[in-house]
């Protein structure tokens, strides 16, 4: 068995010893096989090897029974050339020679191999020789930095002792050395451990003084021994993570807090859209979108779109309402039905009539309050006291109601709910309620009130005061008779009954034999031919159970009713003018 003097590989041949010698080491680019070193000479190698790696030389076994020790990579230290004494390690002299063994060894090589023509191995070993390259070359600077570099080992990352001045190359080997620092610190258990010092102390005053200052690797400051050193750091530590903690704590907030910003301001686009206050267009615009969509899905003729437009648009041009929605003789209706009908009823009160108007494609979801309105106007025209006092002759439509409750703003009106709606409500989808309501009839000279029920008043969430008082509202007519007759059709208008989301129209009053209440509404949600059912002797009595409501259906938790009382004078126009900047409803209970 061969092996290799250099690389230290094995073979069985001396025909594959050569090839190898000549494939991996003079055909090829020439590495250190103990450090990084490489782009050498062959003879550079050997002495290179013979003067930075002395220690790795096995004696007689040469280089092939070279085994790296444990942690160490190629061209570092090994553990005992780190001193505790604080010393660097030192490359070995440019005048120290390899040993005739060693050479020996070379030179065997190189003649297994065969030599240059005209050379032979002690030709080469005297070549190779620094007793012969150096005084030879004493004043050549360039050849002595040569031979230092390849005399020391390449180094790729130091790593300096925190403790002392040592500087290695290895990581692990600082570890040992650090380690060796630790365990003499532990064995000094008489001394009791030294405060903090502020002052920055050299190492060589240390040393002279016998004593170790550790300095602190945050700061300036020097501890005597590890022990303090490590509570100092730890303050560092602790102090850093409290900072860190309140920067923590402080970041969350903010972002808590602009996420809160961002779901209001969702919020609030949201209630926007849901009471029609996002600009998305009125009456007429979401009329135009309704029939473009039909348009669209074929359901209507463009012919029929362009001659429905030009009908809207001249009736908006007139402020009156076209009718396409509205249903006349319903109060008519129902004291023809109760005349003849429902024999369980003892009393029936019926208000002065009214004709229902119900939502259509443009102000479907958000019309219901401008539609009541158009209800109590009806019976308004039909009552003679205020006839005289209504400023037009029809029933207006929803985009002329809402510029006559934009004037009654600009007279003083109920100037907070003037400045929610931004004093503008033309052009815009916004819901109307009572206070709206109030304040147009106030406009107009009308006399109005506004009663609020407020919470349930019954068992199961129900309002039996409010059925009550809608009770007394329908008997003023007929007071002075001491039995009133079963059915009664009054000259009372309508009353205007708003809750969360919705409002209708109270168009009378029965009361069964059991003492029981029930309201008639009017639901501007009901289409026309819904309604029209009331009219046709058929089919009335099925309509009519839409119109009954009982207190088990109306469990809303609040109820808001308009009720018309008389006209104004100039004078109580002014003084309810001048009340309505604090407007207040009558709570009951």
């Amino acid at each position: 068995m061969l092996t290799c003097e250099i690389c230290g590989e094995e073979l069985l041949l001396e025909e594959d010893m050569r090839t190898h010698l000549v494939l991996s080491h003079l055909e090829q680019e020439l590495r250190c096989p103990l450090c990084s070193l490489s782009g050498v000479s062959y003879d550079e190698l050997c002495f290179h090897i013979s003067c930075a790696h002395p220690e790795e030389q096995p004696g007689a076994q040469g280089p092939a029974g070279f085994v790296p020790p444990s942690g160490c990579s190629a061209g570092t230290e090994t553990p005992q050339s780190c001193s505790a004494e604080g010393s660097r390690v030192t490359p070995p002299a440019a005048s120290s020679v390899p040993t005739d063994s060693v050479l020996a060894q070379h030179n065997k090589a190189l003649d297994a191999v065969g030599s240059p023509p005209g050379e032979t191995a002690t030709a080469r070993s005297t070549k190779t020789s620094p007793e012969c390259v150096a005084p030879c070359n004493e004043d050549n600077d360039g050849v002595k930095a040569k031979q230092y570099r390849l005399s020391v080992p390449r180094k790729e990352k130091l790593f300096s002792c925190p403790m002392c001045a040592l500087v290695c190359s290895s990581c692990f080997l600082l570890q040992e050395h650090v380690e060796l620092h630790l365990q003499e610190q532990r064995s000094h258990e008489g001394s009791a451990p030294e405060a903090c010092s502020p002052a920055r102390t050299s190492p060589a005053a240390n040393s002279h003084s016998g004593e170790r200052r550790l300095e602190c690797p945050m700061c300036s400051v020097v501890c005597s021994d590890s022990f303090s050193l490590q509570e100092h750091v730890e303050l560092h530590l602790d102090h850093a993570a409290a900072a860190s903690s309140g920067s923590d704590l402080k970041l969350a907030k903010q972002l808590q807090q602009q996420e809160e910003a961002q779901q209001e301001r969702e919020e609030f686009k949201k209630l926007q859209r849901q009471f029609g206050l996002d600009g998305g267009g009125g009456y007429s615009r979401q009329m135009e979108r309704t029939m473009e969509r039909a348009v669209a899905r074929g359901l209507m003729a463009p012919a029929e779109f362009h001659c429905q437009r030009a009908e809207m648009m001249e009736s908006l041009a007139s402020g009156v309402d076209d009718g396409r929605t509205r249903t006349r003789g319903v109060v008519r209706a129902l004291y023809e039905y109760y005349q003849t009908e429902c024999g369980d009823s003892v009393h029936v009160w019926l208000s002065a009539d009214t004709d229902h108007y119900c939502s259509s494609a443009g102000d479907k979801g958000w019309g219901c309050g401008y539609r009541n309105l158009q209800m109590l106007l009806s019976s308004l025209h039909t009552i003679d006291a205020f006839a005289a006092l209504l400023q037009e002759k029809a029933v207006p439509s929803i985009p002329r109601l809402q510029r006559m409750i934009e004037d009654a703003w600009k007279e003083g009106l109920d100037p907070n709910g003037a400045s929610h709606f931004n004093q503008r409500l033309q052009g815009t989808r916004a819901w109307i309620g009572a206070t709206e309501i109030y304040a147009l009839l106030t406009s107009l000279g009308i006399s109005a009130r506004i009663m609020d029920f407020h919470q349930p008043s019954g068992p199961g969430g129900t309002h039996p005061r409010l059925f009550d008082w809608v009770k007394q509202y329908f008997q003023q007519s007929s007071r002075s008779s001491r039995l009133p007759p079963r059915l009664v059709h009054t000259s009372m208008p309508p009353l205007y009954l708003q809750h969360q989301g919705h409002s209708r129209s109270i168009v009378g009053l029965e009361q069964k034999k059991n003492g029981s209440l029930c309201l008639l509404l009017l639901d501007p949600g009901t289409s026309a031919s819904d309604t029209r059912k009331l009219l046709s002797r058929d089919s009335v009595s099925h309509a009519v159970r839409h119109v009954r409501k009982f207190p088990g259906s109306l469990k809303h938790k609040q109820y808001q009713v308009v009720a018309v009382q008389g006209t104004l004078s100039a004078e109580e126009k002014q003084i309810s003018i001048l009340n309505s900047r604090t407007l207040r409803a009558e709570r009951i209970p």
